[in-house]
C-alpha cells in the first residue's frame, strides 16, 4: 500500500475524535473500513501509530509525528488544486505577448499596468516586434497575443480592432516646413528622412506612397526607438514620420514641432491578433478582453 490522502485524512480525524467510532461518524464510513485503513498504514510504515484501548486511541510518539506531516501534506495538496484551479479560471498563468513600437510606446504601458494590478498571478511576457514579425509569431503559436498595425497579410490568424493612431510629420522647429498646418507626402520627398530600423510599418507605409507618387525615400538613418527618432530630428539632420499623440510627449523637451500628415493613411490602425478566440488560453483571453475594454474607455 502507497501512502493515499484518504488513509492520511482518517488517520487525522481518528486522533482529533480520539476514537475510530466518532471518526467512522465524522467521515460517513464503516469503522470497519477506517479500521483497516490505519493497520494498512502500520504495516507500510513498518509502526505503531496508535494506541487502543477502552477509553478510545491515543498517538504513538510515531503516531503524533505522522500527525504533524499528514496536515503538511494535505495542506500542500489542497493548495495544488487551488493553484490549478486558479490557472483554469485564468487568475493564474502566463501570457506571450508581441508588439509593435507605436502600441509599447503609446497605449501599452498604462493598459498593461491596469491588467497586473488585476490579475497579480498572470505573468506577461512582452517583446516589441514589429507588425510583420507579430502577425507570423502568433499564427506559429510562437506568442500568444500580437499587437500589430492592421494590414492585408496571409497568416492564419484571427484579429479584432485594438487601437487608432495618427501619424504626423516631425520637424524642427526651425525647419522652413514647419510653417505648415498639414503636408502631403510630396512636400516632403525631396529631404532627408529618418526613420525606424527595417520591417516597421511605417517604413513601409512611406516607401509604398512614395512608389505610388513615382518618388523614392531619401533615409537617412534608421533607428530602434522614437526617442532616437526624435532627438536626431532635434539635431536638425533630418525629418520623420511618428505618431502624433507619441510626437507631442516630445514637443516640450526637444526643438521639435509636429505637422499634420494630410494623406489618407496616416490614420491607422491597430489591431489584436491571436491564432484562435475560441482556443485561447484563459489568461490570454482574460488579456484581450482587458485591452478591448481599455480602448472603448479611451474612446470620446
Amino acid at each position: 500500500m502507497k501512502l493515499d490522502p484518504v488513509s492520511l485524512k482518517l488517520f487525522i480525524a481518528v486522533v482529533e475524535e480520539q476514537g475510530i467510532g466518532k471518526a467512522a461518524e465524522r467521515g460517513h464510513i464503516a469503522a470497519a473500513a477506517i479500521s483497516k485503513r490505519i493497520t494498512e498504514l502500520e504495516i507500510t510504515l513498518g509502526t505503531q501509530l496508535l494506541t487502543r484501548s477502552h477509553k478510545g486511541v491515543e498517538p504513538t510518539v510515531a503516531g503524533i509525528a505522522l500527525l504533524r506531516l499528514a496536515r503538511q501534506a494535505l495542506h500542500s495538496l489542497d493548495e495544488v488544486h487551488t493553484q490549478m484551479l486558479d490557472y483554469a479560471s485564468g487568475t493564474r498563468g502566463q501570457v506571450r505577448l508581441f508588439a509593435n513600437i507605436s502600441a509599447i510606446t503609446q497605449f501599452l504601458p498604462g493598459d498593461l499596468a491596469r491588467f497586473a494590478e488585476e490579475y497579480p498571478e498572470i505573468q506577461l511576457h512582452l517583446e516589441e516586434r514589429n507588425s510583420a514579425v507579430t502577425m507570423k509569431a502568433v499564427a506559429e503559436n510562437a506568442a500568444d497575443v500580437g499587437i500589430y498595425t492592421r494590414q492585408p497579410h496571409g497568416d492564419d490568424i484571427e484579429t479584432r480592432p485594438y487601437e487608432e493612431d495618427e501619424l504626423a510629420v516631425v520637424l524642427r522647429r526651425d525647419h522652413p516646413l514647419a510653417v505648415h498646418k498639414s503636408l502631403h507626402l510630396t512636400d516632403l520627398l525631396d529631404w532627408d528622412f529618418f526613420g525606424l530600423r527595417t520591417g516597421s510599418a511605417i517604413n513601409s507605409q512611406l516607401t509604398e506612397a512614395a512608389v505610388r507618387t513615382g518618388r523614392t525615400i531619401r533615409l537617412r538613418v534608421q533607428v530602434t526607438g522614437y526617442d532616437a527618432l526624435c532627438l536626431m530630428v532635434s539635431a536638425g539632420l533630418g525629418i520623420a514620420i511618428a505618431p502624433r499623440h507619441l510626437v507631442r510627449l516630445f514637443v516640450k523637451r526637444l526643438n521639435i514641432c509636429e505637422v499634420k500628415l494630410a494623406e489618407p493613411w496616416a490614420r491607422r490602425e491597430l489591431g489584436i491578433c491571436v491564432r484562435a478566440h475560441a482556443e485561447l488560453p484563459t489568461a490570454s483571453s482574460l488579456l484581450v478582453k482587458h485591452l478591448q475594454q481599455c480602448a472603448n474607455e479611451r474612446k470620446p
